[in-house]
């Protein structure tokens, strides 16, 4: 046997040792096989790669209320069919990432943070949690509380409630109103250190209605404090 015939054989049985092994990991076609998934054909569209045909897919769950998972937050906090519940829920359209309990954490914090810069006098600390209204007006009795030489000294002992009572979307602006009750400790001395307002001592409960806003189109994630009332 010549060289070239013994190379033509080994190339020869070469390759029927390759097809058997192919044939061995891939299998036979034996014509039952099942048609590749396409995923933009109409007869696949509501299968998945994997799916055996008769049986039926199921799909994400929609809440009872005609909503989805970016709603069950929403269900969870306020009850279905209320008024909070509707314009929380249009809130989260504007918002997807929303979440009521997470922002009603941060503005439990905003407002200690907020409450106890005020009493301190610390500007920088309110220009990064108010609005620039708010901030004028923070900062214009502050300034005439320096003006007498007054000082305040308070301490927060804690918040006692904390609830959203509406919520709202106005020009490209997602605004929440949250009412507060909290108790602190605070007392105003004049430029003597005599006592002029508060007490020292006693524990005062505060009730409050704050307003906080963000810009929908900015990419801060921040709120900021834009309006403030006692709450009878």
């Amino acid at each position: 046997m010549g060289s070239n015939d013994f190379v033509t054989l080994f190339f020869l049985v070469a390759a029927v040792l390759i097809f058997l092994q192919l044939r061995s990991v891939l299998g036979r076609r034996t014509g039952n096989e099942k048609p590749p998934f396409d995923p933009y054909s109409p007869r696949d569209l509501a299968k998945g790669p994997g799916s055996d045909d008769g049986k039926v897919v199921t799909l994400p769950k929609r809440d009872e209320a005609g909503g989805d998972e970016r709603f069950a937050a929403i269900d969870a906090f306020a009850k279905p069919g209320t008024a909070l519940n509707t314009s929380l829920r249009e809130l989260t359209q504007h918002d997807p990432n929303f979440n009521p309990k997470e922002f009603l954490n941060g503005a439990r914090m905003a407002y200690e943070m907020i409450v106890m810069a005020f009493a301190d006098g610390d500007r920088k600390t309110l220009k990064n949690l108010l609005s620039r209204d708010v901030f004028e007006g923070f900062e214009a009795v502050i300034a005439d509380r320096e003006s007498r030489g007054e000082v305040v000294k308070s301490t927060f002992v804690g918040i006692e409630k904390a609830e959203i009572t509406q919520a709202a979307v106005r020009d490209n602006e997602e605004q929440i109103t949250v009412r507060i009750i909290c108790q602190l400790i605070t007392a105003t001395y004049d430029k003597a250190g005599t006592l002029i307002d508060g007490d020292a001592e006693q524990v005062t409960e505060v009730n409050d209605l704050w307003t906080f806003a963000r810009d929908i189109r900015s990419r801060d994630p921040n709120w900021k404090l834009v309006a403030t009332e006692a709450d009878a």
